[in-house]
């Protein structure tokens, strides 16, 4: 399917490794520029840099979401080498590191880097790049929330609350952006095979008793045979295939939505 976004600049912060680097390495296959902008470009990152093809261009920028400063120069940087930005995709995040059943068992500092990577570090993107999307009256922002922001999984509290208060975030982020042409949405994975949803694993794996554990393959299999109706995992390129999508033009009226890649995870009845 051509969608139409040939030409168009699409910035992928939390671009380099995951999730982030799959939707990337989509908008290039539509023949976007893509700019990668993450904390560092270690393994997958450089990869993907490297492999652009065709008339579509990518740039890597080393800024940290969390310094409001830095990311409004990379969104200067951006306009300054290519001209443009058109869309947004802000999928950087982090878990605890620990096993939040019951959610004393961790402490209130542990929240603190969750709270700042997963949710102020998308306000500070939305606050460096929504200006100029505004004054062209065009384009996307596009948040990678969690089906945790949705059914206040215990696993990780601070996950979970911190993809709550995203998932809301966007819904007032889109109706400040309609009136200039700008749509706004979120992107919700289910069970997806990353670092992040294996350290859950690990977190869990440290907290049970030897005779209890399972294996992250076992332990895997149970959750998605109990949770997700179409019983598979999803994977990157399905996220990135619904990014790429809600960035173009076939998706033109659907703004301040939340959008679940969950195999029926989670259902709204």
């Amino acid at each position: 399917m051509d969608l139409q976004l040939s030409g168009q600049v699409a910035v992928v912060v939390g671009g380099a490794r995951g999730m982030g680097r799959a939707i990337a390495a989509a908008f290039l296959a539509e023949g976007c520029s893509a700019v990668i902008l993450d904390r560092d470009f270690e393994g997958e990152g450089e990869a993907l840099v490297g492999s652009e093809g065709g008339s579509a261009r990518s740039l890597s920028l080393v800024a940290d979401a969390t310094d409001l400063a830095a990311m409004r120069g990379a969104e200067a940087e951006i306009r300054s080498r290519l001209g443009r930005c058109d869309h947004v995709v802000y999928a950087a995040a982090v878990g605890s590191g620990k096993f939040g059943m019951p959610f004393w068992g961790l402490e209130p500092a542990d929240w603190e880097q969750v709270l700042r990577v997963n949710l102020l570090g998308a306000v500070n993107t939305a606050h460096a790049f929504a200006p100029n999307l505004a004054a062209a009256r065009t384009g996307t922002l596009l948040f990678l929330a969690s089906v945790a922001g949705q059914i206040g999984s215990p696993t990780d509290p601070p996950y979970s609350a911190s993809k709550a208060g995203l998932i809301n975030f966007a819904q007032c982020a889109a109706k400040d952006l309609a009136p200039s042409g700008v749509r706004v949405n979120t992107l919700c994975p289910g069970m997806v095979k990353t670092a992040l949803n294996r350290s859950v694993y690990d977190a869990w794996a440290a907290r049970v008793p030897e005779v209890e554990r399972l294996s992250y393959e076992d332990w895997s299999a149970e959750k998605i045979r109990r949770l997700v109706p179409l019983g598979r995992w999803q994977d990157a390129d399905d996220i990135a295939a619904m990014a790429v999508f809600l960035a173009s033009a076939r998706a033109k009226n659907i703004t301040g939505q939340t959008i679940n890649v969950d195999g029926g995870y989670v259902m709204h009845w």
